[in-house]
């Protein structure tokens, strides 16, 4: 396993972001080690010539041996799909959302009950709805519209989950948490695509929406510049559009680490070291070059072309 702490990239702090497709080196890219199955997942899509959403829905719903991280109980413990923590009335809601670099072409779900795959949903909500995002009932109605089976809420919750819900209602206790599964896949054509899913704070107020599911919070794409997707305090990120701003510093000549440095030193600087959330930023160009930066220990798992396996790289904290 390939260990980099700190800054992990070696480019100089501007480097010229080429957009000729003959540059793209196809890639794949995950928050968290939990995201490993689903990078190694997209490696094999991406080098069979699939299209990067089908690369992101599949790596996220479908795995190779277990039911997909969304639809896993297994995984539920990371704040995803199936098996994660409900809100304060018991109900599990999950948020979901993926973007394509083509522009106009976002889709997403919030507050999402009873559909253990939220991430295809919102993939649905892209290409089937005149709207962008759907939440609630809404967003369940248009759940079934599509043909999705929709579930009881006992189904959605883990033993895990289940017993935590419990001590919280017994004992007033929480589970602390904002893991995100954040995905970024680049393929053979040049196409870009990222997507995340979270089963939101845990016992969140019902109805609670944090930034996954928001453009330029929790993810942006662009196919002259890159990706990049968020995780953390959802409620606290959502402040900022620090995913739209680490694409927008990419485009003016950034790498990605660069950009994603600079994004989460402003807001350190804005709001003071003393306070600063929970917070990891990745960001993917359309080299397939990548780069991180967050306030905690923010591991993260990638694959570049030329590569035979799934790397892992540690970014430590940044500090003043």
């Amino acid at each position: 396993m390939h260990h980099i702490l700190g800054n992990s990239s070696a480019d100089p702090l501007f480097t010229k972001v080429s957009c000729d497709l003959g540059d793209t080196r196809m890639a794949a890219l995950g928050t968290w080690p939990f995201s490993i199955p689903a990078v190694e997942k997209m490696k094999s899509l991406i080098l069979k010539g699939q299209h990067s959403t089908d690369c992101i829905e599949e790596a996220i719903t479908v795995h190779l041996v277990f039911s997909g991280i969304e639809n896993d109980r297994e995984t539920g413990h990371y704040i995803v799909g199936r098996g994660g923590y409900p809100n304060r009335d018991g109900l599990v809601q999950c948020d979901a959302a993926v973007m394509e670099g083509t522009p106009g072409r976002f889709g997403a779900v919030a507050a999402l009950h009873g559909v253990g795959t939220p991430m295809a949903v919102a993939r649905r909500v892209m290409e089937r709805s005149t709207h962008s995002m759907l939440v609630g009932e809404g967003a369940v109605t248009f759940a079934k519209e599509q043909g999705f089976t929709l579930e009881d809420n006992e189904s959605m919750m883990s033993p895990e989950s289940s017993k935590a819900y419990q001590e919280f209602v017994e004992k007033n206790e929480r589970c602390r948490g904002h893991d995100t599964l954040g995905l970024i896949a680049l393929d053979l054509q040049g196409n870009i695509t990222v997507g995340v899913s979270t089963s939101g704070a845990p016992f969140k107020s019902p109805g609670r929406v944090g930034d996954s599911p928001l453009p330029g919070c929790g993810l942006y794409a662009d196919n002259t510049v890159g990706a990049a997707a968020a995780t953390g305090d959802g409620d606290k990120i959502m402040c900022f559009c620090p995913s739209f701003h680490v694409v927008q510093l990419m485009k003016q000549g950034l790498s990605p680490a660069s950009a994603c440095q600079t994004v989460v030193s402003d807001i350190q600087r804005r709001i003071g070291m003393g306070v600063m959330f929970q917070f990891g930023l990745m960001a993917m160009n359309m080299k397939g070059d990548v780069g991180a930066a967050s306030s905690v220990e923010f591991p993260y798992a990638f694959w570049r072309q030329g590569s035979n396996t799934v790397e892992q790289n540690i970014q430590l904290p940044l500090q003043e």
